[in-house]
């Protein structure tokens, strides 16, 4: 099934645009997906589980950096969709490329509203992506998107800033949110081995569930598996 194939309701929440997608048959006690970014890209999975009773939002971000500003809209929208539609008390963040990160911020500042993390080639470590320091394509000399939304005025700033993904895991390991993590070993967009190998290392050592997925020969897209059922299992035995 497509996303095109379900009920898509579409509104404004706090002066930007959002949207909730109604499965056609409601689960017993259902959970709602949020979309962190790119709100129709690759949906096979959330399509695969709205299929299933699950619910799935969307609100548009005003960078795709994570900040507070952002990842607090998202959680008072969370709150406003669990209320309104009578759903399980967390959701389950799907963050996709930059989208990635802010689901590991989200999760990280409130766990309380997480059941479960679906991240694909999620952004980790900022000096990776999008400054390119170590063996990706990204590296240029405009730093202006990503210092302009954290409001910081030099490339040196950013190399000092703390509030990066990468940063957050501790907080991700503390409150033990499961997490399936997909990613292509051919991704020089957003190297694993310079951004989701970190979680999964950290994960690991604390004997926190995680459920890696890497995938031969792929590039940062597409995302997903081709089997959508392995990510709806996954996220299925931390929501029912």
């Amino acid at each position: 099934m497509k996303l095109d194939d379900f009920e898509c309701i579409e509104f404004r929440f706090d002066g930007h645009d959002a949207e909730i997608m109604l499965p056609k048959i409601k689960a017993d006690n259902p959970t709602l997906l949020i979309k962190t970014e790119y709100s129709w890209a690759f949906p096979e999975t959330e399509a695969e589980l709205l299929n299933r009773g699950y619910f799935r939002a969307y609100i548009d971000n005003d960078n795709r950096w994570g900040t507070d500003e952002d990842l607090d809209r998202k959680a008072e929208f969370v709150r406003y969709v669990i209320e309104k539609y009578d759903l399980a008390p967390k959701c389950v963040p799907i963050g996709m490329s930059c989208g990635g990160l802010s689901a590991i911020k989200f999760a990280a500042k409130y766990p309380e509203l997480t059941a479960c993390l679906y991240l694909d080639a999620p952004v980790v470590n900022y000096m990776s992506c999008p400054c390119g320091f170590g063996r990706g394509n990204s590296l240029n000399t405009d730093y202006s998107e990503i210092l302009d939304a954290l409001g910081l005025s030099t490339i040196g700033e950013l190399m000092a800033y703390r509030d990066m993904p990468l940063d957050r895991i501790p907080e991700l390991v503390s409150a033990k949110i499961p997490t399936i993590l997909v990613a292509g070993d051919s991704d020089l967009t957003v190297p694993y081995d310079e951004n989701g190998i970190f979680l999964e290392r950290a994960y690991r050592n604390a004997g926190v569930d995680i459920e890696v997925h890497i995938k031969p020969g792929c590039e940062h897209h597409p995302h997903g598996l081709d089997d959508t059922a392995i990510v709806a299992d996954f996220i299925e035995k931390y929501t029912k």
